[in-house]
């Protein structure tokens, strides 16, 4: 199972700078019993918090064991919205970012 916390924690490390050089954006986790995060993006950096800090642009909200699958490919991202295993607050955000993060 990938640990969904290491995974927001690697984000910085994996993105490349010029691949988000003058977006802004404001992601909140919620990965219930892993805990919640704020990644947000800024002026080409990525940075990743504990807790729910500012104004979310979209918000995610899942439990680990369901992030983690998505994660490996095990479980389909439409199929989890549809059934409510997981929720995007704007999934028009998510999927402008998700190859990005390497979630695609």
């Amino acid at each position: 199972m990938i640990d969904i916390k290491d995974f927001l924690f690697s984000l910085p490390a994996k993105v490349k700078p010029e691949s988000v050089e003058g977006l802004s954006t404001l992601f909140h986790f919620d990965v219930g019993e892993a805990g919640k995060f704020t990644v947000q993006l800024k002026d080409g950096a990525l940075d990743v918090s504990e807790g729910l800090n500012g104004d979310a642009n979209c918000t995610v909200t899942s439990t680990a064991e369901v992030l983690s699958k998505l994660l490996s490919k095990d479980l389909n991202p439409m199929m989890a919205m549809m059934t409510g295993k997981l929720k995007i607050s704007n999934p028009g955000v998510m999927l402008e970012y998700a190859k990005i993060f390497g979630l695609m």
